[in-house]
């Protein structure tokens, strides 16, 4: 635990919940592959199926925690953080922010009477990413305040809007 607690900065028993939480939504994000990749290949309901999607789950979170870790290398000194664990936070915040605003994105779409059979393909599409688009802003800083990070995002999105120019926006 004292090595855990060493490479992530972590100086709080409290911050122990962030690399925990990581761990088990990227375990879970493996487990949702490994699922769809036997629909896909129409391994489910076979004799195998809890083997290999062990199987799988394993190979897939090997690779997740790979990638997540050469992440957190490459973008360690360009983003502002004091310990490690936030990073992990920030992570978590970027995902569980693309998730809801993807979910969310169907209700309104639905709201406001476009369906996905009745509405040509290219309008469809287009007019979701738009309405996702501004969604996530909101839902960024939001998630980002519920995980600590709020002055992390609020910077973020400040960028962001100022690159679309957009910035007169915050003034």
């Amino acid at each position: 635990m004292e090595k855990l607690k060493k490479r992530w900065d972590i100086v709080e028993n409290w911050q122990l919940l962030f690399p925990f939480l990581g761990m088990t939504l990227t375990i879970c994000s493996a487990y949702l592959f490994a699922r769809r990749l036997l629909h896909l290949f129409e391994l489910n309901n076979t004799p195998f199926e809890w083997a290999l999607t062990i199987v799988f789950t394993s190979i897939f979170s090997i690779i997740l925690f790979r990638f997540f870790i050469w992440c957190f290398k490459k973008l360690e000194g360009k983003w502002p953080v004091t310990y490690r664990w936030e990073m992990i936070a920030i992570f978590i915040v970027f995902a569980v922010t693309g998730s809801t605003a993807a979910k969310l994105a169907a209700p309104v779409t639905e709201l406001i009477g476009l369906d996905r059979e009745t509405t040509n393909t290219w309008l469809f599409w287009t007019i979701r990413i738009l309405i996702i688009f501004p969604l996530y802003q909101v839902l960024l800083v939001v998630f980002g305040w519920l995980f600590g990070q709020f002055r992390f995002f609020w910077s973020f999105e400040k960028k962001m809007i100022n690159r679309l120019g957009l910035g007169f926006l915050l003034k």
